[in-house]
C-alpha cells in the first residue's frame, strides 16, 4: 500500500482509457520560462550619460546570472557539540551579457556608463562618486514574463554599478554576435511574486 497518493491521481484526474480520449495536462506544474524576462537599468538624476539607459539597451541584454545571496555560518564548538548560527549575509555579483547592437552602439554606452565610477582616461573616480559618494549607484530591475508577456515576477536591485566590463573575444572563425559582459555589484535585492500590487 502506498505511503501517500500521487499528485497526478490526486489533482490531475487524468484517465488514459480509450473512452476519455487524450489526456489533460494540467497548467499547474506550469513554470516561468528562462527565456521570458527584461531588465532595465535606472539611474540617479545626478548621473549624466546620454542614452545610455535607453529601451535599446534593455533589450540588448541576452542572458543574466548570479543573482543570489547567502549568509554565512557562525560555527559554536561546545564540549563534544557543534552547532551552527545565521551570520554575516553577502550579495553574489550580478553578470549582465549585452548584445552590442549596431544602431544604439551599445558597448560604447555600457563603456561611458563603466566611466561614472572610474574614468581610466583621467585616472580619476566619477565625477558623481567625487561630488557625492553614493549617488553613482543605482537602482535596477528584472522583470520575469508569462507566455502573454505579462509580469509575474518582479526583482529589485538596489545600490548597484557597475564594476567590471568584459568585452567578447574576436575570433574570425566564430559565427556570433559580438557581445559586452558587465557585472555588477549591488546591496540588496527584493523579489516580489505580486507584479500587479
Amino acid at each position: 500500500m502506498p505511503v501517500r497518493n500521487s499528485y497526478y491521481a490526486t489533482q490531475l484526474n487524468r484517465d488514459l482509457s480509450e473512452s476519455e480520449g487524450l489526456p489533460v495536462i494540467s497548467q499547474d506544474l506550469d513554470s516561468v520560462r528562462t527565456y521570458q524576462w527584461e531588465i532595465t537599468f535606472f539611474p540617479p538624476n545626478e548621473i549624466e550619460v546620454p542614452q545610455t539607459f535607453s529601451k535599446p539597451l534593455t533589450l540588448a541584454a541576452k542572458q543574466v546570472n548570479g543573482i543570489g545571496y547567502q549568509v554565512e555560518d557562525i560555527e559554536i564548538g561546545r564540549v563534544n557539540d557543534k552547532v551552527y548560527y545565521p551570520g554575516r549575509p553577502s550579495q553574489e555579483e550580478l553578470v549582465v551579457t549585452f548584445d552590442n547592437l549596431l544602431a544604439t552602439k551599445t558597448g560604447h554606452q555600457l563603456y561611458k556608463y563603466m566611466r561614472t565610477v572610474f574614468d581610466p582616461i583621467t585616472g580619476e573616480y566619477g565625477s558623481a562618486f567625487l561630488q557625492s559618494p553614493g549617488l553613482f549607484k543605482l537602482n535596477a530591475e528584472l522583470i520575469e514574463l508569462n507566455g502573454r508577456n505579462e509580469p509575474v515576477q518582479l526583482v529589485k536591485f538596489k545600490g548597484l554599478y557597475p564594476k567590471k566590463f568584459t568585452k567578447a573575444e574576436k575570433n574570425y572563425s566564430t559565427n556570433e554576435f559580438d557581445t559586452i559582459e558587465v557585472t555588477f555589484r549591488y546591496d540588496f535585492f527584493i523579489i516580489e511574486g505580486d507584479t500587479t500590487a
